[in-house]
């Protein structure tokens, strides 16, 4: 679950196979990058005016390698997905189908139970308080139908990025911008998470819509979100930046590689996640919410990114 995350953001770029890696090239400088296929988590293709071998898809499908297409606003457009990824994804799907509606209201109420905790953790680092989400997080209910998820984002935001913020996807600014690429790194981490698991990503647990082709990985990573923005959050108080440059998806890029603990045990983000979509494969063959959430969030060790931006 664990290697590179390598962006083609510059134009003209062509990618390829060759024994074992994957080529960057350019039709005038010619091979610009030579990456093994063994060592890359997440390709996000980021540039327009670039090509691929078809080739290049088959290896991501069989290496279970996330290919992400983004556009202007640096979320997804298109996901790349193997037709099999898991040896009985077949009985896991029909256990995820069959999932009863009390099941998933109660994974529900524990996944956002588990993301506002982390959001008050955050604030708790940031020296803000972070009482009252502490508060909502013990309130919310089978499903959350008091929607305690939107209450507490109202608080969160100005505290974690400063009064005046306004979280808005379609938002030109730094700040969304960062939050934007962010999250499509975590949701990508996350899909192939839930590939590896067996499940499928366009059955969710509670978010559902006809245009959305990933609901089950927008579920699985609300609670890691607040790892996201603890970077962004980081990254402006550092510097005045007013648009999303190299520096910041560099960092941005490595978010998986960040320390996670899930039931005591310390591991990579994108490992946490992986243990998070395996237990729910589980809660779904058992019939019961045994899904297991992280604990903790911390920041990304020195020297643990190894992203590429070709």
């Amino acid at each position: 679950m664990l290697g590179r995350v390598v962006e083609i953001a510059q134009e003209g770029r062509h990618l390829s196979v060759c024994r074992g890696f994957m080529l960057v090239s350019d039709k005038e400088e010619g091979e610009i990058a030579r990456i093994a296929l063994d060592d890359i988590a997440i390709i996000l293709a980021h540039a327009y005016q670039m090509t691929y071998s078809n080739t290049l898809l088959q290896e991501c499908c069989s290496r279970g390698i996330a290919f992400v297409f983004t556009g202007k606003n640096h979320h997804p457009a298109g996901f790349l997905w193997p037709a099999e990824q898991h040896h009985e994804q077949s009985g896991i799907m029909g256990d995820q189908l069959s999932a009863s509606a009390p099941l998933r209201k109660q994974l529900w109420k524990m996944i956002i139970q588990a993301k506002i905790r982390l959001q008050a953790e955050q604030l708790a680092v940031l020296r803000q308080p972070e009482s009252a989400l502490v508060e909502m997080a013990r309130r919310v209910r089978s499903g959350d139908p008091d929607n305690l998820e939107a209450q507490a984002a109202r608080r969160y935001w100005p505290l974690m990025m400063g009064e005046g913020f306004t979280r808005n996807r379609s938002t030109p600014d730094a700040l969304n911008a960062m939050l934007n690429y962010g999250y499509a790194i975590l949701r990508a981490t996350t899909a192939r998470a839930i590939m590896a698991a067996g499940l499928h990503p366009a059955f969710g647990i509670h978010h559902c819509s006809r245009q959305n082709t990933m609901p089950l990985a927008d579920d699985i990573m609300e609670p890691f979100r607040p790892a996201v923005d603890r970077i962004v959050r980081q990254l402006a108080s550092e510097n005045v930046i007013e648009e999303l440059g190299k520096p910041q998806k560099e960092i941005l890029a490595g978010l998986h590689l960040q320390d996670c603990t899930v039931e005591g045990q310390t591991s990579p983000l994108g490992l946490a996640i992986l243990r998070v979509a395996t237990s729910l494969a589980r809660s779904y063959r058992e019939q019961k919410p045994l899904i297991v959430l992280p604990d903790s969030l911390y920041p990304p060790r020195q020297g643990s990114l190894t992203p590429c931006n070709l």
